[in-house]
């Protein structure tokens, strides 16, 4: 059986770009472009890792990682910030919040497969 990988992200082409990636590489995932659903999604799908995007509206990737991370159902899941903020601020703020991993955007299929691997 397959890993299962959550990916938020309000762009739909990124949703896209990495499901093919994650589909090539043996991974199953759902995306979703809501990040208020992120608790809702991992209660009916139960991903091993999850990938989120940082810039989005009404709850940003740092957010949602540090909520994820504080709540006990979901602290063990690994998240994956996924994000065009490449500044080393940005990398050390995402680890504040409990992000096990970093991409950066654009990635390639083997930065994104193996980042997944990783946790996956």
């Amino acid at each position: 059986m397959s890993k299962k990988v959550l990916i938020v992200d309000d762009s739909q082409a990124e949703l896209h770009l990495m499901q093919s990636m994650l589909l090539q590489g043996g991974f199953h995932s759902v995306g979703i472009s809501d990040p208020t659903r992120i608790e809702e999604a991992i209660e009916e799908e139960r991903p091993n890792v999850i990938l989120l995007d940082v810039v989005m509206p009404r709850r940003n990737g740092f957010q949602a990682c540090r909520d994820l991370k504080s709540q006990l159902p979901y602290s063990n899941i690994p998240v994956i910030l996924v994000t065009s903020k490449s500044a080393p601020s940005d990398r050390y703020w995402g680890e504040q919040q409990g992000a096990n991993g970093y991409v950066t955007k654009p990635f390639t299929p083997d930065e994104l497969l193996n980042a997944v691997k990783r946790f996956a």
